[in-house]
This record gives C-alpha cells, sequence and structure tokens, in this order.
C-alpha cells in the first residue's frame, strides 16, 4: 500500500470518528439536560432509564478506545507499521458500526432524530469507509502478517518499560505458566516460589515511591512499569500471579493519599519488601458497590477500636497479614460514606481455606473461603469479626483521617481499576496466543483450521481487540500519572472486562470439544475472564454511577 493510501485511510477514519464524537457528544449533552435538577445530575431520574446511560457509557468506551487506536496506530515513535494501521483501520470501523446501529434503533431515548442519526453517521462518506474497513479480506491479511512478523503488534512501549515486560514475561513462561494449571485445577494457594520471586524482583513496590522503599521514581508516579508488569503475569495466571500486586497497590495508594508520616515510614517499606502482604476488605454481604451502605463498624475504646461485623470477596485475606478495613466509624447513620474511616489492622498469615485468630484481648477473626470457578490461587474469603482490636495509630490519617476513608479508599480503587484492565489485557494475549497456536496445529476435513477464512476472521478481530484495548489501557495510566483520569480508569476497565468474555469465548471455540476441557489452559482463560467485569465495580455500577455520571457533569458544567 503506498504511504498516500495509507495516509487516506486514517484520514477516513478520524473523519467518520469525529462525526460520531459529535453526535455522541450531542446525546451526552441532551441526556445531562433532561436529567438535571437545579443545575445538578440528579441520579433518580437517570435511574429511570438505566439502559440508555449503561449504553452511553459503553458507546463511549468503544469510541474513546478507537480514537487512540488510530493515533497509536500511525504514531511511528511507537515502532508501528502496516499491520497496527490494518487493525486500527478496522477496528475503527467496527466501532462505527456498533454506535450508530445502537443509536438508530432507539433515536428517541438518545434524544435524537432518524434526520440527524441518518445524516451524520449514514451518508455517502462514512457508509464507503465502513463497507471498505470490513471487507474479510482485512482481517484475513491481518491474521497472515501477524503469523509471518511472528507478533500481534508494537507493544509502543519506551525502551525501559521494554525492558521491564520482558524480565517479568520470562518470570511468567519460566516459573507462573508450568505451575498455572495446577493451582487452578486443586484451587491451591499461589506457591511460595511465585509469592517469594516477585519479592526478590521488588514487584511488590513497583507502586511504591523508592524513598520509602518501593521501586517507583520519587517525583513521579509510574503507572505503566505496574501496568506492564500486571499483564505479563497474568498471562501467565490470572490467580496465581496477575493479581498478586493489586492489593498493594490499592493499599499503598491510599497511605499515600491520606497516611500519616509515620504511618508512610512504616508500612510501605514493609509492602515493598513483601514481609506485609495485604488484604483489602470494603465489599459486605448487602454492600458491594454500594460503599455508602457499609455497616461493618469500628467502635471506639481505650487505646484503638474493635470491629465488628462481616466482610465478604476479600481477596487473599488467609495468606495477608495486613488489613485495609474500610469500616463505619462515625455512629450517625445520616453521614453516611462521611462516617466511614480506613484501619490497617494485623493479622498472621494462613495458607487454608479457612483461618480463626484469637486475639490476647479476646477479640476473634475468623474467614472460610469462597468457591469459585475461577481465579483460584489467591482465594477470596467471606470474614468476620468479633470486638477484633485494632490500635489507634492504624486509624489511616489520625484523627485527620475519620471520616475520610470513602475518599483514600476511592484514590486505590482508580489504580485498582486500571490493573483489572491490564489484568484483562493479559488474559486475552494468552488466549490469542493460544487460539493461534491451536488452529495452526488442529486439522479439519484435511487442512488447518487456520486456513479458513472465518478463523483468520475471528483471530485478526480477537488480536485487533487486545492490542486496541492494550494501547488505551497505557494512555489512561499516563492520564493518573498526571494525577487525571480517575473516570477514564473507570470506563477502561469497563470496557477491558466485558470485551475480554468474548475474546475468551472466541479463543476457547476455536479449540472446539478441547475448548470446554481442562487438558487445554484456554478453558481457564475463560472462566477467569468472567471475573472482570465484578470485582473490582461490577460493571453496571461502573457503568451508571461512574462513568455516565461524569459524562452528564461534565456536559452540564462545559
Amino acid at each position: 500500500m503506498t504511504a498516500t493510501a495509507v495516509k487516506l485511510e486514517k484520514s477516513l477514519a478520524q473523519k467518520a470518528l469525529s462525526a460520531q464524537a459529535s453526535l455522541l457528544g450531542e446525546v451526552t449533552k441532551r441526556l445531562a439536560q433532561k436529567n438535571s435538577e437545579n443545575g445538578k445530575v440528579s441520579v433518580s431520574k437517570m435511574d429511570k432509564t438505566q439502559h440508555v446511560f449503561y449504553q452511553l457509557a459503553w458507546l463511549t468506551a468503544q469510541q474513546r478506545v478507537a480514537e487512540n487506536f488510530i493515533e497509536y496506530a500511525w504514531n511511528d515513535a511507537k515502532g508501528t507499521s502496516d499491520l497496527e494501521k490494518k487493525m486500527a483501520f478496522s477496528f475503527a470501523g467496527e466501532t462505527i458500526t456498533n454506535i450508530r446501529s445502537e443509536l438508530a434503533a432507539r433515536p428517541a431515548e438518545y434524544e435524537l432524530t432518524y434526520a440527524e442519526i441518518f445524516s451524520k453517521l449514514f451518508n455517502d462518506e462514512i457508509n464507503g469507509y465502513v463497507e471498505s474497513a470490513a471487507k474479510i479480506e482485512n482481517y484475513t491479511e491481518i491474521t497472515d502478517k501477524i503469523v509471518d512478523l511472528g507478533h500481534f503488534g508494537a507493544y509502543g512501549l519506551s525502551e525501559d518499560h521494554e525492558n521491564f515486560r520482558q524480565i517479568f514475561k520470562d518470570f511468567a513462561e519460566n516459573v507462573v505458566v508450568p505451575q498455572a494449571e495446577h493451582v487452578h485445577r486443586h484451587d491451591d494457594l499461589i506457591p511460595m516460589e511465585i509469592i517469594n520471586g516477585l519479592k526478590d524482583m521488588g514487584c511488590f513496590g513497583l507502586c511504591i515511591p523508592e524513598k520509602f522503599g518501593g521501586i517507583q521514581p520519587d517525583d513521579r508516579p509510574d503507572n505503566i512499569s505496574m501496568l506492564v508488569v500486571t499483564e505479563e503475569l497474568s498471562r501467565g495466571s490470572l490467580g496465581a500471579a496477575g493479581s498478586l500486586i493489586t492489593r498493594p497497590e490499592i493499599m499503598a495508594k491510599a497511605l499515600l493519599k491520606g497516611g500519616t508520616e509515620e504511618q508512610k515510614n512504616k508500612w510501605l517499606p514493609q509492602l515493598a519488601a513483601g514481609e506485609k502482604m495485604a488484604g483489602i476488605m470494603v465489599t459486605e454481604p448487602n454492600y458491594g458497590s454500594d460503599v455508602a451502605g457499609i455497616s461493618v463498624t469500628a467502635k471506639e475504646v481505650e487505646g484503638g477500636f474493635v470491629i465488628n461485623g462481616v466482610k465478604t470477596w476479600c481477596t487473599f485475606a488467609g495468606y495477608a497479614n495486613l488489613l485495609l478495613i474500610l469500616c463505619r466509624t462515625e455512629s450517625d447513620p445520616s453521614l453516611k460514606h462521611r462516617g466511614l474511616s480506613i484501619l490497617l489492622a494485623e493479622k498472621p498469615s494462613f495458607t487454608g481455606h479457612e483461618f480463626n485468630f484469637k486475639q490476647e484481648g479476646g477479640g476473634v477473626i475468623q474467614g472460610k473461603a469462597i468457591a469459585t470457578i475461577g481465579y483460584r490461587g489467591m482465594h477470596s474469603y467471606e470474614v468476620s469479626f468479633e470486638d477484633y482490636f485494632v490500635p489507634k495509630e492504624n486509624l489511616l490519617g489520625g484523627d485527620a483521617g475519620r471520616g475520610k476513608g470513602f475518599y483514600y479508599q476511592m484514590e486505590g480503587f482508580a489504580g485498582g481499576r486500571i490493573q483489572t484492565a491490564a489484568r484483562a489485557n493479559g488474559v486475552m494475549q494468552a488466549a490469542l496466543e493460544a487460539a493461534l497456536r491451536y488452529a495452526q496445529e488442529r486439522k479439519v476435513f484435511s487442512k488447518p483450521i487456520y486456513d479458513y477464512t472465518l478463523t483468520k476472521f475471528k483471530i485478526a478481530k480477537m488480536a485487533m481487540i487486545t492490542q486496541a484495548t492494550r494501547q488505551y489501557t497505557n494512555y489512561v495510566a499516563t492520564l493518573l500519572d498526571d494525577h487525571k483520569g480517575q473516570m477514564e480508569a473507570t470506563l477502561v476497565k469497563l470496557y477491558a472486562s466485558k470485551i475480554a468474555e468474548w475474546v475468551t469465548r472466541e479463543a476457547m471455540q476455536i479449540h472446539g470439544g478441547m475448548g470446554y476441557a481442562e487438558e487445554y489452559p484456554v478453558s481457564r482463560y475463560f472462566v477467569d475472564a468472567r471475573v472482570f467485569s465484578i470485582f473490582e465495580g461490577a460493571e453496571e455500577v461502573m457503568a451508571l454511577r461512574v462513568v455516565a455520571k461524569d459524562l452528564l457533569d461534565q456536559a452540564l458544567s462545559a
């Protein structure tokens, strides 16, 4: 393809995406005006048409991922070639097809008319672009190029970050992968070889500044390092490696946001060294993403607090020996989320599926692992507290931190959500590699299934999605490095989590009957991918309460 033709493809894609972005912006503005009171967005009004706002978040996510993919593919500094440009060109075409079809299906609900939709998104120029982008031959060429080049597209990282990625890729392949299936099938705890290996590599200090014993520069955050490590470890195993650094990352960011200097100097070096393994306790049996409803109490007593109540879905709570507990320290129920604080509680490490520990003063903490279909290795527990004592110096932020636990927790969750996107990218990459490998080996009707155009179409689409999602995740990391992008971190978590199910499903389908058997790891990728849309914030809540509301807030203030 000539240089002129390549430039034309970029121009066509950008022009079509720009027209679509303009219409989505108008939709957001009109919905914001309709669902506001006294100049502020009304959640109660939004709840009357939740599907529209869920879709608004999902459509916006697709739009932004596609726009970023085009910018990445035509950025020579990223090391891209015709492969990435072809992927971005067709991906953007699919995005336009998806979004304009949804808007055209229910225009009135989006405060639009058919005339507006068809004049702006179904004109001859955009129709011609979409048809050109959707040609099956494009997908065949993409898959063949992947095989010829021996990779699925440039990662676009700096030299330092690429070297970092290679180090953890080697660790994942040599240490994690050989043990991943055993951990999954037997629901075992993560092998100490993995935990100790990551300790030695400084993995638990990725998000902790150097002055506190970590490996992050003191003068700036470095979320890209955390993402590339998370993705490579998740490619090896989500439960046995990829999620190990999520909990210390959440705890560290909460400490950096609200901790006293004494607390930072005490806990951050221990987290960085892996001496303290973190557990995060936020969710309760009756309160998941509705954090403001939390009912676990921390009553002040002489010298500290006693905790009572039940937390659930506490991943790694058995082995963890330092717990971040979001609890209600203020008795006034009208305070809602402003009555919450964070306590850091210590306990011994346990390696089984159950644990029970009684303090000298009589306080008790006990937990039992919840049986799950995937995401095995760390185990998620339901944990109960009975007068469990925590010293006052472990109140995050000291006296000034009382009632601010919700805000400290949100700082940690932003990092946790973008890290979930990286975990999804790793699982998608593993599934993609497995699908291509199997397609080249498996013969049906006397030829490899790779030679069939439908197989090539599937592999190309999987590769496009994985690369597009990775690049947007990395872009959001740069926003977080600049202390921005809180909503975008949720948006990419929403997108990556949902799309990972499709990618792993297709990888499983390419394996046919063997995909449903545990003989091949692709079945593990599929069940592991299912958890992404649930943990670190359910997709519905993320879409409605975070992304859509933020989009409407921005539209009202514009």
